[in-house]
């Protein structure tokens, strides 16, 4: 009875391990035999452990105090292996038909490369002081560069940004803070685009005459 209700679950232990990769092991114990109870084991190469292997000190740990008496599972706590990989672990209690425990399925992933990846990307993260770097070309902290993908989608982003700042729709705005509007942007370098003068006034409901009108004076302004 007990072999045939853990015969169940050998199908899962490939199921799970295919599904999550190299870096999860999955385990099969029967644990009316502790001292060889690895009946089923994928990616063994985590723990260095095959079938006829022991339960763990945790697994035996779990069956001296009965926790599957209140519970179907342990799910997601910290393990190690033998050489010092760090896991994170998970067992299900296999209980029969009396809520007798009869074996553990356990899934261990290794997280060993994922916390490198994590230190590399905290590594790189910390030495980016963007306060510094924005210092250096004479912007202010809190600029963010901002990859657009066309050329349409960079005068829409720095147009769309500048008016946002009046907190009034384009088509309310004054004659004062339409002139304010074609000062900020073209100190943000708004005007070496080509077409931007085109793509300005239709946003602010204008003539491109009006614009360069208003670019003009403020370039002469400039001058003196």
């Amino acid at each position: 009875m007990k072999e045939k209700l853990l015969e169940r679950f050998i199908p899962l232990v490939d199921f799970i391990a295919t599904i999550v990769g190299p870096h999860c092991e999955v385990v099969l114990h029967d644990v009316t035999n502790v001292e060889s109870s690895i009946i089923a084991i994928r990616n063994g190469h985590i723990s260095g452990r095959k079938v006829g292997g022991p339960l763990t000190d945790l697994g035996l740990k779990f069956l001296k105090e009965k926790l599957y008496q209140t519970q179907d599972a342990m799910v997601n706590y910290p393990a190690r292996t033998k050489d010092g990989k760090p896991l994170r672990s998970s067992t299900f209690f296999i209980k029969d038909d009396n809520g007798e425990l009869v074996g553990m399925l356990c899934v261990n992933v290794d997280l060993s490369t994922a916390l490198q990846a994590r230190k590399f990307i905290d590594d790189f993260i910390m030495n980016i002081d963007t306060d510094k770097q924005a210092q250096k070309i004479n912007l202010r902290s809190e600029f963010l560069e901002v990859t657009n993908p066309s050329l349409e989608d960079l005068m829409s982003s720095l147009i769309e940004e500048t008016i946002k700042q009046f907190n009034v729709p384009p088509e309310r705005l004054s004659q004062e803070e339409k002139i304010e509007i074609v000062q900020k942007l073209n100190d943000k370098g708004f005007f070496l685009l080509k077409g931007a003068v085109t793509e300005l006034a239709k946003y602010l409901k204008t003539s491109e005459s009006t614009i360069y009108r208003y670019l003009n004076n403020y370039k002469k302004r400039d001058e003196k």
